[in-house]
């Protein structure tokens, strides 16, 4: 008899077989596992759109202080440094 044959055999007896009970320990303890995860990833994705907000906040803040869409005004010019003499 070949593998296959024999795997054809084995998936035929199956239904022929009674299922076996499960225990009701590892379920609820995969339940409350599943519990946890989905919180701790609630609290992450909180976490990070207030830290957004926070940053959208800051930002909005720095630019109303320091206008960085303004023009210079005309009669600056960039700051000269002496020379060094080499």
């Amino acid at each position: 008899m070949s593998g296959y044959d024999r795997k054809e055999d084995d998936v035929r007896r199956m239904p022929a077989v009674p299922y076996s009970a499960v225990p009701a320990g590892p379920a609820g303890q995969a339940a409350e596992r599943g519990r946890r995860l989905l919180r701790r990833r609630r609290a992450v994705r909180a976490a990070a759109w207030v830290l957004l907000l926070a940053a959208v906040v800051a930002f909005c803040a720095w630019a109303a202080v320091v206008h960085p869409w303004a023009a210079r005004p005309e009669g600056t010019v960039p700051p000269v440094f002496p020379l060094r003499d080499r």
